[in-house]
């Protein structure tokens, strides 16, 4: 863990700056950056700590203000907005920060200096018959004008409080559950359904299904079937049922076949 090593009054950089702007009576919010840099850079100069590590952030912060120096006395620039930028603005606000944690460190130390002389006892010492008191309930004050009728009245007041919260209508649905379906499970039911059949009545396909939901799907699915030209649909007249005649020749894929056994047992369990 480092070691925090002080130059005789200061503590840093910062410090040493807030020292020079007090000590000068300046505005932080218009800090003369000349005269500041100046006595800065004397500062450092007179410094005899060889601390190498203290001695780089005074010298990062020299730098820092040879910068600024510097873009002063450049052209003002602008932001997005159009507005001047200054470029004392970051470290005005560095400098606040700086001061205000110094400002509540001080604050910190003062209150542990005041809890050091705070005595204090660390148990109760009442007698049992003090601590056992318990200050009498007057019910008669507590109940004022109050009657049984009023209460019940009230009783009354809250029931119909909490019916005017119920929705008449909405009160009365029933419960609304999603109806969960495996799409690939139910395309692979109907390609198994189609090897097994060959050709067969839509009607007595959709029969099959248990649920509105399921007719749709299976409705969407023999339309992708017939866009990829595994089945054939046909219907006589417009009375008569939609024949449905699959078009795949031939065996089927081998892991195909095996995962559509259990459907096939299925279908003729039906």
């Amino acid at each position: 863990m480092a070691i925090p090593v002080k130059l005789q009054v200061f503590e840093g950089p910062l410090d040493l700056l807030l020292h020079l702007i007090e000590k000068n009576k300046i505005d932080i919010y218009d800090i003369p950056i000349v005269t500041i840099t100046e006595q800065y850079l004397e500062y450092i100069k007179q410094m005899k700590e060889e601390n190498m590590d203290v001695c780089s952030e005074f010298l990062v912060m020299a730098a820092t203000l040879l910068d600024i120096k510097c873009k002063m006395l450049l052209p003002v620039e602008e932001n997005d907005e159009g507005e001047p930028e200054d470029p004392r603005a970051e470290l005005v606000q560095q400098l606040l920060e700086y001061k205000m944690a110094r400002r509540l460190s001080l604050e910190l130390r003062d209150r542990q200096i005041t809890a050091a002389s705070v005595i204090y006892r660390t148990r109760s010492v009442l007698p049992d018959e003090v601590k056992s008191y318990e200050v009498p309930v007057d019910y008669d004050q507590l109940r004022g004008d109050m009657t049984l009728a009023g209460l019940h009245e009230i009783f009354k007041q809250m029931l119909m409080r909490q019916e005017d919260r119920i929705d008449p209508i909405r009160s009365k649905y029933g419960r609304i559950e999603k109806d969960e379906i495996d799409m690939e499970e139910k395309t692979l039911f109907v390609q198994a359904y189609v090897r097994e059949h060959k050709s067969f009545s839509f009607r007595k396909l959709l029969e099959k299904q248990r649920s509105r939901a399921e007719l749709i799907v299976t409705f969407l699915i023999v339309l992708e079937l017939m866009k990829s030209g595994e089945i054939h649909v046909s219907q006589e007249t417009i009375d008569d049922d939609i024949m449905i005649t699959s078009n795949v020749t031939g065996e089927p894929v081998a892991a195909k076949e095996a995962e559509t056994d259990t459907v096939i047992e299925e279908i003729k369990n039906d």
